[in-house]
């Protein structure tokens, strides 16, 4: 059956600010406290979307969440009027303040982790929307995720949305950037690689930071989405690589179709998994092992070389599209000089300019869930959360308008904030009819 891959970025909103609320996010903690620029995040994350759009590819978008999350405040023991909320918070608590100030719900590979119905038993489109349970600003996106999912893939005759996983220890899931479908085609039947930080049970890692995933969210999602498990692998991150900064698989690891480029340091027994891939995918499925001397594991974090969006353009002809930091990197451009030269795919690469999420701790591919449709399920998505043309010209102009063009720590506390965004939102609901 014929199918195309829909990315769906999320609009970076108004609240973009460098919290540095992400323990183990390497960029996260370097740039905590920094003076940010809301304006220029949204419009380098809406060029993006129009770049991958002018390619060809159906790009949809989610819209910012309402921030601040004044029930979170009033949860934390702040009372009283909006003014007063955040003036207390600011001064006692400042970290509970960006928490609900957070916009970090721009970054949808974590939104959730979704099959496609070629690999669901029922023939449905499964999606889990992810805990996120890990973090504690992160948790706040949850309620809201799951309700726009809901409404995006709102057709039961081809969408299954499932509630989010119980936000345990157990069962922490951060939604698809530790997820990898490879194929010969998205409309053909294809492996679901789930990658895990930890064995919640056995306490099998050795990470000096948080790792994210648990395995048992990992075989949970697969099973709730019907998924034939003998067509899913499960692969154990390497704790060389957490330490290292690589919190989520997508900052080691990325693959599309029958290709898949990782860092020799990934994961826990490579060989043997690489080898499984192998067996269960077929032998078109090509593998780029980049080794530790072509670019380390500290340089494949600093530029997010492995978080780039690998997007197949025409049949058998992928395009890579890097972090400009690549760019910024011998090591890095000599790597992407090397494979575009390979017997690859890769044909093309381009990079670009997001600096302000990727100070933040995301690169491309955090900007986008990947969701596989048939023409069918495609023609049942809402046309407000698709981009066109005039589409992103009315986003540029209200982007343009609305968003402050620097944002420190220190204007969180500013009441003219909240009326702002508030003011920004009602005018983006009534424009997309939501």
């Amino acid at each position: 059956m014929s199918a195309t891959e829909v990315n769906f970025d999320g609009l970076i909103g108004p609240t973009h600010h460098y919290g540095g609320l992400s323990p183990g996010n390497l960029a996260s903690q370097q740039h905590r406290h920094q003076i940010s620029s809301p304006r220029k995040a949204a419009l380098q994350g809406l060029a993006k979307m129009k770049r991958v759009a002018d390619l060809g590819l159906v790009q949809g978008f989610f819209p910012p969440q309402r921030r601040p999350d004044f029930h979170y405040l009033h949860s934390q023991g702040f009372s009283g009027d909006p003014e007063e909320i955040l003036s207390k918070a600011y001064q006692q608590r400042p970290d509970l303040l960006s928490h609900a100030y957070s916009a970090s719900a721009m970054w949808t590979a974590n939104a959730a982790t979704v099959s496609p119905s070629a690999d669901c038993q029922d023939g449905k489109v499964h999606v889990t929307p992810a805990n996120l349970q890990a973090m504690q600003h992160r948790r706040l996106e949850v309620e809201q995720t799951t309700t726009l999912l809901s409404q995006i893939f709102h057709d039961p005759k081809h969408f299954v949305v499932h509630d989010p996983l119980p936000a345990a220890m157990t069962t922490s899931d951060e939604g698809a950037a530790n997820h990898t479908r490879l194929c010969e085609a998205y409309g053909e039947s294809g492996i679901e690689l789930f990658v895990y930080g930890r064995d919640a049970d056995s306490g099998n890692f050795d990470s000096k930071v948080i790792a994210r995933q648990a395995m048992q969210a990992s075989y949970q999602v697969a099973e709730q989405h019907r998924l034939d498990l003998s067509h899913c692998i499960f692969a154990q991150q390497n704790p060389i690589a957490i330490n290292a900064g690589v919190f989520h698989n997508d900052v080691i690891a990325v693959g599309n179709q029958d290709l898949h480029l990782l860092h020799e340091s990934a994961y826990l027994e490579q060989d043997r998994i690489l080898h499984e891939l192998e067996m269960a995918v077929g032998p078109h499925l090509k593998t780029i092992v980049v080794q530790e001397q072509e670019l380390s594991l500290e340089e494949a974090v600093k530029t997010y070389f492995f978080n780039s969006q690998l997007i197949t353009v025409n049949a058998g002809s992928m395009l890579l599209l890097c972090p400009i930091e690549c760019e910024e990197s011998d090591r890095a451009k000599r790597l992407i000089d090397s494979i575009l030269t390979g017997d690859n795919p890769i044909d093309r690469c381009e990079f670009v300019d997001l600096r302000e999420s990727m100070q933040n701790g995301g690169g491309p591919a955090c900007l986008r869930l990947r969701v596989v449709l048939t023409e069918e399920e495609l023609a049942s998505i809402p046309n407000n959360y698709l981009l066109t043309n005039q589409r992103y010209e009315d986003l540029y102009d209200w982007v343009s308008r609305h968003y402050r063009e620097q944002l420190a720590i220190e204007d969180l506390a500013d009441p003219a904030l909240v009326y702002e965004v508030d003011a920004a939102l009602d005018e983006l609901e009534a424009m997309l009819n939501l």
